[in-house]
């Protein structure tokens, strides 16, 4: 495996995506060699402190003990030097003590980090999401209190929303917050929560979902900070009742916990709570697809390897010569890598667009690059999360017999990253999203905005490619007036949602094939691609008719 190889590609990847040469101009910190230097130091920091700690995680999981979780052994200082480097802050706002780094920045690092330990990522994860979300909506006292704890590490965060008869439906949320004697009590119980309690460090701040009005649905949500402990160390009435046994992320608790009359810090406006929280939503989707980007990144590179080092078949008079050699198993590892590069190139695009939606000049070219971002937002978490999950599948199958053993790493890699396709929002909610809200609400302007910009993109390259892509602009082009007269009729909508995503993310793969052409990908292997992925969107384009 090599972190190192798939630092290099990242850095050629960013280097032509127009996004970052527009955020370039913008930025004086952005330069080649200060960037090559982070993404390289962030290669070297995952394998050297990460990596080792993954297995570990895997083998011997999480405990609780005395009500307190134990996490595995060098979990905890592993977080430590995390922190200590300055990953968890790496994009956020020097005013609290980041870098304040581009967004882009962090997205070329993430998936280096989560390729290393994603169990342990998960925790880190939060951490970062959580000083987003401070920074954007709680109070001053409570953000400058918070945030530089939590990017030192000493204190960690939680996205807390799931409850046992709430997961997506958070409307139907129980957990109540009521006003007495001038504070906040929380009461209620959470589940699903992702490292809800551990020993990583000294204070867990859980960034909660509670009703504090009679109105029914989301409207009755309110945001707030809980606290695991008071600042002096007493318990906040918050307990972890359970850990849960699961699939994959055995290093990563996933807790059951109950509040009772905790004391809680109001976020933002009461009754706003769920728009509010997607401030760190839509930071964990985009860490969602990162995930996926950095084990699939992981197992492409165990199978390419193995297949270059296993000897099978050939001449039965010869030597036997490696796999590799074999057509099929070229098709099979050229069908991971592209996938693989394709998420890689679309991760970045969206890291950009995100930046770029924030520090734009004009305000036009801040909205649209929030359309473009919002509209990609869904496709990256479903896309990322799959391909996590299939190219560990595909993996395995190069290996054979041997992928299916823990002597290699891809069986643990799929395990783990089969949950990425349910949390922070299922694939059937992803297509949802992009269908009702981005085409039938906001009327399918951020979809507009990445036609333009693909067809731009594709029209760069001239010949029989540019021509079989510009055709592929105006198929979904046809598709989207279709799907937009399916407002008329949303179930019949809805019950193709998920054909429409799909299709959405072939034209998107076609767009970001580009890319790889101009990194070194050869023509007739960008052809081959260009055709499975155009015969791919007519077929998801039939199944939305």
């Amino acid at each position: 495996m090599s972190f190192s190889d798939q630092a290099d590609r990242t850095l050629a990847l960013l280097a032509v995506t127009p996004g970052w040469q527009r955020l370039r101009s913008l930025r004086q910190d952005c330069d080649d060699e200060t960037v090559a230097a982070i993404v390289g130091e962030a290669a070297s920091f995952a394998e050297r402190v990460l990596a080792p700690l993954d297995a570990v995680g895997d083998r011997i999981g999480c405990r609780i003990e005395n009500g307190r979780v134990v996490t595995p052994p060098g979990f905890a200082a592993g977080y430590r030097q995390f922190a200590a480097a300055g990953w968890i802050g790496i994009d956020v706002g020097e005013c609290h003590g980041g870098s304040g780094l581009p967004l882009a920045v962090q997205a070329a690092c993430a998936p280096l980090f989560e390729r290393g330990c994603m169990s342990l990522m998960m925790a880190a994860g939060s951490a970062r999401a959580a000083c987003h979300l401070l920074a954007a909506v709680a109070d001053a006292e409570t953000a400058d209190r918070w945030i530089p704890k939590l990017l030192a590490g000493d204190w960690a965060a939680t996205i807390c929303i799931s409850e046992p008869d709430a997961g997506s439906d958070v409307g139907r949320i129980r957990t109540a917050a009521a006003w007495h004697d001038g504070i906040w009590r929380v009461t209620g119980q959470k589940v699903w929560i992702s490292f809800g309690d551990h020993d990583l460090c000294g204070r867990i701040g859980h960034c909660l979902l509670a009703r504090t009005g009679e109105e029914a649905g989301t409207r009755g949500l309110s945001l707030f900070l809980v606290p695991d402990r008071h600042a002096d160390g007493r318990p906040n009435g918050v307990t972890p009742e359970r850990i849960e046994e699961k699939m994959g992320l055995h290093g990563s608790p996933t807790c059951a916990l109950r509040f009772e009359a905790a004391e809680a810090i109001l976020l933002g406006e009461a009754g706003r709570g769920l728009p509010q929280l997607f401030a760190m939503i839509e930071q964990m989707r985009l860490q969602t697809g990162g995930q996926g980007l950095g084990l699939a990144s992981a197992c492409c590179d165990i199978a390419e390897a193995y297949a270059r080092e296993r000897r099978q078949g050939g001449a039965p008079d010869a030597p036997a010569v490696p796999i590799a050699a074999h057509p099929d198993v070229r098709r099979q590892l050229r069908s991971m890598r592209h996938r693989t590069e394709i998420l890689r190139a679309a991760h970045l695009e969206i890291a950009c667009a995100m930046d770029l939606a924030r520090i734009a000049q004009d305000p036009p070219d801040r909205a649209a690059a929030r359309d473009f971002a919002g509209t990609l937002l869904p496709l990256i978490k479903t896309f990322g999360a799959e391909a996590g999950f299939d190219i560990a599948s595909a993996g395995i199958q190069v290996l054979g017999g041997a992928g299916y053993t823990k002597d290699w790493p891809l069986e643990r890699h799929l395990r783990d990253a089969r949950v990425m396709s349910i949390y922070e929002g299922t694939t059937g909610m992803q297509a949802i999203d992009l269908l009702a809200r981005r085409l039938w609400r906001d009327g399918g302007m951020g979809l507009e905005i990445c036609l333009e910009r693909a067809a731009a993109d594709i029209a760069l390259g001239g010949g029989a490619l540019a021509r079989s892509g510009m055709e592929a602009v105006e198929e979904f082009r046809a598709l989207l007036a279709h799907m937009q007269a399916l407002k008329a009729t949303p179930e019949a909508g809805l019950e193709r949602a998920d054909s429409f995503l799909r299709a959405f993310w072939c034209l998107v793969s076609i767009w970001m094939l580009r890319r790889l052409g101009s990194v070194g990908l050869g023509e007739d292997e960008l052809r081959q691609s260009v055709d499975r992925l155009r015969a791919e969107l007519a077929l998801f384009g039939r199944l939305c008719r």
